[in-house]
């Protein structure tokens, strides 16, 4: 038995009433179930986090392509004009 389980069992000292080995192991459960619980959460942030970087790379990239599309597209009425009043 560690220092720590000997302590929680004791009562520490401070007047606690004894922890028995099933209120022990119930504390043990529970403690474990949040930290599943905490380690479930954090990668449910990590996935979001992740998600919203994807999104926003994405964004700016249609709006690049965008940009370049309008550009070219300038430069492209702009040639069809010149070449029109040729004729």
């Amino acid at each position: 038995m560690s220092t720590q389980e000997s302590q929680v069992r004791s009562g520490n000292g401070q007047g606690s009433t004894p922890m028995g080995t099933e209120d022990f192991k119930q504390l043990q459960n529970e403690v474990k179930s949040l930290e599943v619980t905490q380690a479930g959460q954090a990668a449910m942030i990590a996935g979001a986090e992740a998600t919203q970087a994807a999104t926003q790379a994405g964004t700016w990239t249609t709006m690049m392509a965008g940009a370049g599309g309008l550009i070219l597209g300038l430069f492209l009425g702009i040639s069809i004009v010149k070449v029109a009043r040729q004729y």
